[in-house]
């Protein structure tokens, strides 16, 4: 079983014997080592491709300490943590949505990854704590003495999305204990390096340096890890020797992660992904149409004009049901893609006229060189006119608009320019990667260490340079769900936090926030000349600079709201598509 993924290689000695597996086992209910029944599928591949993973050695300034505390401490401390505290007191946390939580000294914020450093918990750190951060002090294997614990509790099948515990908020060192069970973190490099490594029980994982600034961490949700054979499940990397590779059934694992509040902006060597030394900071949330405007121009538009050649080549396989919708059209259709970036869509039916305009003129003129009729313009104004298509199609386009009434008002204007009896198409990115128990492709998708491109959930997200490590552990923002009431009186606001800044979003996670901001990895750079370490001193990594677009994730039932207050309008379809919201709408 290669590490991360949930399927294995087998060989068999002769045809004859694979063939026979093959009718026994294919499709056939069986039970396993657990006594769960599962359905096995089998398929027969030519050769099974291994990647040996890119680093053999622990990411720079991580280390592990194994056997930092012995099974009595191990005891004494699990036994201090109370699960079933009166909620009046001030250090009880609401638990998050797939596992327990607790907080001392200030509380961690998931959804930015910080803490409010002027609202410190009451009480501190627990008296436990004291003696044992004391010794590892004396003994060197820390530097700092903490003062913020978050202790975290996870069932098997619970994880962690991957992250980096914001550079401003804490000081170099983060420091995790953890108990009760084993655990693989994964570790990944922004340029698509992953390196699995064994948290053994009782052992202390120290972050400094490279590791704690650059690389994220998380934990992978499932019930097995695949660790070594050979180690005795000891500390260090998980290699790929496929014949030293065992599966380790995980158990309930509690960890305590020592953080120190950092009261001074952060100087690390890593200034292109460090909020304190980004040449500015991220947008605030736009209190007017002429904010929402330019965070659309900057963060949207000129986005897209720098990444064109690049979001091009990553957009090449139709959606099915995309193509389903097209070419059901009437032979001689005129269709107007709105928002047609490069032309994807354009040429799935010969039979329809269409035309595509998007606000890039850089995927306009790659639209022209395809030969299809594309033109400049914004999509909350389409210079064609009224009741002039039989249809439309607005393929990842509306989640751009910063406002709810820009949204609404891009929904208006496609409804102008359907004819009586015209039918739309809309699809927009949908906060709920997880649904109905199944994870979107954005969530799934892998993106090899050799770079390959896939298709992601978002028809306009790209193929970012960290592998998914989906959150089953916790979506604390809740959806902001309107009604139909609030569209038409005009009442509806996505946000009303003033000053509120825009949370970057971490690749290939679940989403905290309804509006935020989506990185885009940028390969090969649009001058001749390469950016110079563009990640810091290590600066070995052939990466391009990292660029940032606007997007406001609709919530169930959301787009759906928007479009019935659409005048003369009916909604013939809605449904959920690979990680998006979709509906079909019909003009009167």
């Amino acid at each position: 079983m290669p590490p991360n993924k949930p399927y294995s290689f087998v060989t068999y000695k002769t045809t004859e014997e694979s063939k026979k597996a093959y009718a026994t086992l294919n499709g056939q209910n069986i039970v396993n080592d657990l006594g769960q029944k599962i359905i096995l599928y089998l398929n027969f591949v030519e050769k099974a491709q291994w990647k040996e993973l890119g680093l053999q050695a622990l990411p720079p300034g991580l280390k592990v300490v194994e056997e930092i505390i012995s099974s009595e401490d191990e005891k004494l401390l699990l036994e201090s943590v109370s699960w079933t505290e009166d909620t009046d007191n001030p250090n009880f946390q609401k638990s998050l949505k797939h596992r327990r939580v607790k907080h001392f000294g200030y509380e961690f914020h998931y959804e930015n990854n910080n803490v409010h450093k002027d609202k410190p918990l009451p009480g501190g750190l627990p008296d436990i704590c004291d003696s044992m951060l004391e010794k590892w002090l004396k003994e060197g294997f820390i530097r700092h003495k903490p003062d913020q614990l978050t202790v975290n509790q996870y069932e098997p099948g619970q994880g962690i999305p991957a992250h980096i515990d914001t550079h401003s908020a804490f000081e170099d060192e983060i420091i995790s204990l953890s108990l009760g069970s084993e655990i693989i973190m994964d570790f990944k490099h922004p340029d698509g390096v992953t390196v699995p490594v064994m948290l053994p029980l009782r052992s202390l994982l120290v972050m400094t340096g490279e590791s704690r600034y650059l690389w994220t961490h998380g934990i992978t949700p499932r019930k097995f890890d695949t660790v070594q054979a050979s180690k005795g499940h000891k500390s260090g990397i998980i290699t790929g020797d496929v014949g030293d590779l065992t599966l380790s059934k995980r158990g309930i694992r509690t960890s305590f992660t020592f953080r120190k509040v950092r009261q001074t902006p952060c100087d690390c060597s890593y200034p292109l992904v460090c909020d304190s030394q980004m040449k500015e900071p991220p947008p605030s949330f736009p209190e007017s149409d002429k904010e929402a405007s330019q965070l659309e121009q900057k963060y949207v538009h000129q986005v897209y004009e720098e990444i064109a050649g690049h979001f091009s080549s990553t957009r090449h396989t139709p959606w099915p049901h995309i193509v389903e919708f097209l070419k059901a059209l009437p032979s001689g259709s005129l269709v107007a893609d709105v928002g047609c970036g490069n032309g994807k869509y354009l040429g799935i039916n010969k039979e329809l006229y269409m035309i595509g305009c998007d606000r890039s003129q850089n995927l306009v003129d790659i639209c022209r060189e395809k030969q299809y009729q594309a033109f400049v313009c914004d999509a909350l104004s389409v210079p064609v006119r009224s009741g002039s298509c039989d249809a439309c199609i607005s393929i990842a386009v509306i989640h751009h608009f910063a406002t709810a009434e820009r949204r609404m008002a891009a929904l208006q204007e496609i409804a102008r320019l359907l004819r009586s009896g015209g039918k739309a198409l809309i699809y927009v990115w949908a906060m709920e990667q997880e649904y109905q128990k199944k994870k979107s492709k954005y969530l799934r998708e892998n993106k090899s260490n050799q770079g390959r491109q896939e298709i992601s959930s978002d028809p306009s997200a790209q193929e970012l340079f960290v592998e998914p490590v989906p959150d089953t552990g916790h979506q604390d923002s809740a959806c902001s769900i309107p009604s139909i009431n609030d569209f038409q009186k005009g009442r509806y606001h996505s946000r009303e936090v003033a000053n509120s800044m825009l949370p970057i979003h971490t690749n290939r996670t679940s989403f905290h926030s309804q509006d935020l901001l989506v990185p885009w990895h940028l390969k090969g750079n649009a001058s001749k000349e390469k950016p110079t370490e563009p990640f810091g001193p290590a600066g070995t990594h052939d990466t391009g600079p990292v660029l940032h677009r606007y997007y406001h994730v609709f919530c169930e039932g959301e787009l759906e709201a928007a479009c019935q207050t659409l005048n003369n309008v009916s909604i013939l379809q809605s449904y959920y598509d690979q990680g998006n919201w979709c509906v079909i709408l019909q003009k009167a």
